[in-house]
């Protein structure tokens, strides 16, 4: 019987594209740092809907944000997906485990995850309480809190953790996966999902993780004319645009980055066990992504949920398995990828049938080096006004409400300082990105954002396609049977 591979997926939220050591990043990702020299690390990677529950949406169905029904951010929208990555995997012999953030509604629905244990900060429900915070009260004796309970978790302030390390969600997020490791079933490949809360928001590394950046001199932020308009004081400490002082915005970057090499180090515990406890490395992929980036002050905005770099750029890296032949290792690929691409990609390396409703693109051959034919450009978008297509080179962006144009050199401009939609020299690059995306939302009529001509502005996006998340009803106004309601997934009828 042929060996299947493991597959472990690292997937932290709100971690920026740029901010790897081996890409040149100031932040310190040794261990990352190490994966991507044995495998190959997306430069062109993009979330295609920049917040968090759309994003996972898409990579576990493989599918668009628009068709998996999710354009933004929204809670308590049941996730109604069959199949998905999971139960793919898991009914074709995976051992499925997570640990860590899903983001899924239910709170605890699994989605074909047959093990799950894990972080959340919200209450959706009225009475939940994640398997960290309950692990967290008993064994810090209430003494500890987690600082997203006590500040928030959508601030820029820099609060670093002065209790115990191991007590950190970060630390808890990856001892716990290694637990589910050690008593895993040894007959059964696994796919493991390890899904930090962390670098998201709050900003609160481990104080002796914070220090190491105390004397590092960090690059300038960016700050286009163009985003004039958003510079102004900051004055709430969710904000989502704005300027803080310059001594406030360098610790509240070196706290980000901080919260980075804390991750980092965990993952570095990861590959130590892989390597020399259990010796799987040979036979599992290593996947590192995350749902969107963070904006960190850039061109003075904050947090995501919109089309420029620091929002809609993210990490990808993929280490085949060290055992196996056949792969490109060390190198960079500048194709566009996206969440979509995932899904059928590991179903592939794991021998698995695809599903027909599957619609991003397998990235092994990217891996192996195989000849394919690939997509010139990704599109993204955001409700309740954002559209863009970039293949990591160019990008264009449109604001559906008012109509605003963008676009930006980024082979030049990394930062996108310089907005050259109006730039004479421009005019044809810019007429051919707009066309790209026409095409795209052409093949949306009822969107209403194109005449397959031209952009039609005046118009905001919906946040969810609310015909394809409710429960249907029939003639009578009844729930249909087949309609695969809260209670069923509470009750674990569908998974």
């Amino acid at each position: 019987m042929e060996r299947k591979p493991n597959f472990v997926l690292i997937f932290p939220d709100q971690w920026r594209g740029d901010c790897l050591g081996s890409l040149g990043h100031p932040a310190q990702t040794p261990f990352l740092d190490e994966i991507a020299s044995g495998g190959v690390t997306f430069t062109g990677a993009y979330s295609a809907c920049p917040s968090c529950i759309a994003s996972r949406a898409s990579l576990i169905t493989g599918q668009t944000p628009s068709t998996c029904g999710r354009l933004a951010y929204g809670d308590k929208i049941p996730f109604r997906y069959k199949p998905t990555l999971m139960s793919c995997l898991r009914d074709s012999g995976y051992q499925t485990l997570c640990s860590g953030k899903t983001h899924f509604y239910p709170q605890r629905v699994a989605l074909g995850f047959e093990e799950l244990k894990l972080y959340d900060v919200q209450n959706l429900e009225g009475d939940f309480i994640s398997d960290y915070h309950q692990w967290l009260e008993k064994e810090g004796k209430g003494a500890v809190k987690d600082t997203a309970l006590e500040t928030g978790s959508n601030n820029w302030l820099a609060v670093p953790w002065t209790g115990p390390e191991y007590l950190h969600p970060n630390t808890w997020t990856m001892d716990t996966a290694l637990e589910m490791l050690k008593r895993r079933d040894p007959t059964r490949p696994f796919f493991i999902q390890i899904s930090f809360h962390r670098p998201h928001p709050p900003y609160d590394p481990p104080v002796s993780f914070f220090s190491r950046y105390r004397d590092i001199k960090l690059p300038p932020v960016p700050a286009g004319e163009w985003a004039e308009e958003f510079n102004h004081p900051v004055d709430r400490v969710d904000a989502y645009e704005g300027r803080l002082p310059d001594h406030v915005l360098e610790e509240t970057r070196k706290a980000y980055y901080a919260q980075l090499t804390h991750i980092d180090y965990q993952i570095g515990k990861l590959l130590y066990f892989l390597r020399t406890t259990k010796k799987w490395l040979p036979d599992t992929y290593i996947i590192f992504v995350s749902d969107h980036g963070e904006l960190l002050g850039d061109n003075h905005l904050f947090r995501k949920f919109n089309a420029f770099e620091g929002s809609a750029h993210i990490p990808l890296i993929i280490m085949p398995p060290t055992g196996e032949k056949g792969f490109q290792r060390g190198i960079l690929c500048d194709k566009p990828v996206t969440h979509m691409d995932l899904m059928p990609a590991i179903l592939e390396a794991a021998g698995v049938s695809i599903p027909d409703s599957v619609e991003g693109k397998s990235i092994m051959p990217l891996i192996t080096g195989a000849e394919t034919k690939w997509r010139e450009s990704i599109h993204g978008e955001h409700s309740p006004c954002w559209q863009f297509v970039t293949d990591g080179y160019e990008k264009f962006i449109w604001r559906t409400d008012t109509g605003r144009e963008y676009f930006f050199n980024l082979r030049e401009d990394p930062g996108e300082t310089r907005d050259l939609s109006s730039d004479p020299q421009y005019a044809e690059r810019v007429n051919i990105w707009r066309n790209r995306l026409i095409s795209v939302l052409s093949q949306r009529p009822q969107d209403g954002l194109t005449d397959g001509k031209k952009l039609l502005a005046g118009k905001k996006m919906p946040a969810v396609r609310k015909h394809l998340l409710e429960p249907q009803l029939d003639a009578d106004g009844k729930i249909r049977p087949d309609s695969q309601l809260r209670e069923n997934y509470l009750k674990h009828d569908f998974y």
